[in-house]
């Protein structure tokens, strides 16, 4: 009888201490699981840098690359946690949350871009978004054709978000599904900071370079893939955001300007920014990768393709389609 007993008290036990832990285990995952929260959003205020309390983020110098002018940084969950006072400032959940948090530095702002995982990529979509499927999800490729780590997601809101000085988020959206929202974009600073040095590099040799028009930025794989018979190439670095095709538009007329001034506008124009990209090349060798020259696309006239690959690749090509 005494067993008995004892057997039906421990079962109640039991069953009442599994009980609570089951409870407490589904408090822990909804509170541990990412909320969602708008896209962009900015420190709150008594955590700004010139705040005597609470903790702040410490934006290194780095962080602003060679050219000094970068205004953003990609953060995965580890570079995250890394970051001086990212934890303490915003939470251990917004590692995990997609969003552009704007954090004041001195006089001047940087946005700091937890990036959606590309894990949570199904089906080639992404929360609605049509991305298709990178080229090393089929065969395998060299590291740098790895698959990107994961997404900048782009809103209506933070589409002006200023990524450096010349440059915002919306310049490299894909440019299809103009109605989805949110958006998604792989991007790489040093494709941006490479950008601005061969800016800074065009203004010193006297070229007016104020305004710089990405014609082709980030191309999602699907959209890459319907362009491949029209001079895309399937391995195409602007599906690893480090790519751009730019044209200089100081003028605004929406065409490449005449830079050698001769009266006329061809792929001579471009080869002022062949020799920029050169120089910046030879100074800082971690920014080596792709220029390419066209001839035209469309009404916009000749452009070049920069990128940062890692390794020294030049071609020239006559082209006449769209971007």
């Amino acid at each position: 009888m005494f067993r008995r007993g004892a057997f039906v008290v421990g079962a109640i036990v039991l069953v009442a201490f599994g009980a609570k832990a089951i409870a407490g285990f589904r408090s822990f995952v909804r509170s541990s699981r990412p909320s969602e929260q708008p896209s962009i959003l900015t420190a709150p205020e008594e955590h700004g840098a010139d705040s005597a309390i609470g903790p702040t983020v410490i934006v290194p110098d780095t962080m602003r690359g060679r050219s000094g002018a970068l205004r953003f940084a990609t953060l995965t969950p580890a570079k995250a946690v890394a970051l001086p006072g990212f934890l303490t400032t915003f939470g251990e959940t917004a590692i995990h949350v997609a969003a552009s948090r704007i954090v004041p530095q001195g006089s001047d702002s940087f946005a700091l871009i937890t990036l959606r995982p590309f894990a949570e990529k199904r089906g080639g979509y992404v929360n609605g978004y049509r991305l298709g499927q990178w080229p090393a999800e089929r065969w395998l490729l060299a590291r740098n054709y790895f698959n990107p780590d994961g997404f900048v997601e782009v809103t209506p809101a933070n589409a002006s978000l200023r990524l450096s000085s010349h440059f915002v988020l919306g310049d490299f959206v894909t440019h299809d599904q103009k109605d989805v929202w949110p958006k998604y974009v792989v991007l790489e600073e040093k494709l941006i900071d490479k950008l601005e040095l061969v800016l800074q590099d065009l203004h010193a040799h006297g070229y007016a370079a104020d305004h710089v028009v990405v014609l082709s930025g980030f191309r999602a794989p699907y959209y890459n893939e319907r362009g491949v018979g029209e001079g895309m190439a399937r391995t195409s670095r602007h599906q690893y955001g480090d790519a751009a095709d730019i044209i200089i538009d100081a003028d605004g007329d929406g065409r490449m300007d005449d830079l050698t001034k001769d009266g006329r506008v061809d792929l001579r124009d471009v080869q002022p920014i062949e020799e920029a990209i050169r120089r910046v090349e030879a100074r800082y060798k971690d920014l080596i990768g792709g220029l390419g020259t066209y001839s035209a696309i469309g009404p916009r006239g000749p452009f070049a393709h920069v990128d940062v690959r890692g390794t020294s690749a030049r071609w020239e090509r006559a082209l006449r389609g769209k971007s």
